[in-house]
């Protein structure tokens, strides 16, 4: 199932998005999707809505350095456990919005990425079994990051953390992987202007999606709509005003965005 959060000619709301092509709709949910989902009976034609970030985390946890020839790329050893940091909820943007670079960096890079969505409350000192039933879907991510800051700050925090370096979409995937792609085997691909900078896939990731949730949870407690980013793979490079950057996850679904100078 997919789930999205759209702006409609009466508002915003959450909808499960039903076709492909162009019959496809949303059904609008009544509230929230991570309980039993009610739809309202009211339906839009997919092409009169807007599709937003579909979700909007009170965190969004990353992990660096879980993909051995990222880590490699950027002359990093390889972590003996995950390295974890966090973006605000107010780096968040949608599909088509704009990224917007900072004029306090000259090296704004993209970094592709499968997105982890919980869906459990009080997800807190889960195992690893438990971490695989805490997760409500997939989605796919961009960790825009400024490299030249994050060289010169040490920590990720600046570097990562700036308004519009975290794309999301462009809905929540539930059902993946039942959908013929394998969690463990797919493909994450980076394009800017249709040139592929990044392919990897999911299989040389260092810690798997429920690892990565299960470890988290050790720490802070994740709540529905909570997001995990799971690291990127090698071919992260620079991004211009001007570009387009799209990311896809097989089986997901893609996610792009313009690139613009600084207000």
């Amino acid at each position: 199932m997919r789930i999205a959060r759209i702006a409609h000619p009466t508002g915003m709301s959450f909808a499960v998005l039903e076709g492909e092509g162009p019959g496809a709709t949303a059904a609008e949910i009544e509230g929230h999707p991570f309980a039993q989902i009610k739809l309202t009976g009211q339906r839009w034609a997919l092409d009169d809505v807007r599709l937003l970030a579909p979700i909007l985390p009170s965190k969004v946890v990353c992990v660096g350095r879980n993909y051995a020839d990222h880590a490699a790329e950027l002359g990093n050893e390889v972590p003996k456990e995950p390295l974890i940091f966090l973006k605000p909820s107010t780096s968040v943007i949608g599909p088509g919005e704009a990224i917007r670079l900072p004029a306090v960096s000259d090296q704004v890079e993209h970094e592709a990425e499968l997105a982890v969505v919980i869906g459990l409350h009080g997800a807190r000192n889960l195992d690893r079994e438990a971490a695989k039933a805490a997760i409500y879907g997939y989605t796919c991510a961009n960790d825009v990051t400024a490299r030249d800051l994050q060289k010169q700050d040490v920590q990720f925090t600046r570097a990562k953390g700036f308004d519009s370096f975290c794309p999301l979409g462009p809905w929540i995937e539930t059902d993946w992987p039942s959908n013929g792609t394998d969690v463990a085997d797919a493909e994450v691909r980076c394009e800017v202007n249709g040139e592929v900078r990044q392919l990897g896939s999911t299989k040389d990731m260092v810690f798997d999606p429920a690892t990565l949730v299960a470890y988290v949870s050790q720490i802070m407690t994740l709540i529905p709509g909570d997001v995990v980013l799971t690291g990127t793979p090698a071919g992260v490079d620079r991004i211009q005003a001007g570009e387009t950057v799209t990311v896809s996850v097989a089986g997901i679904g893609t996610l792009s965005n313009k690139v613009v100078a600084s207000e």
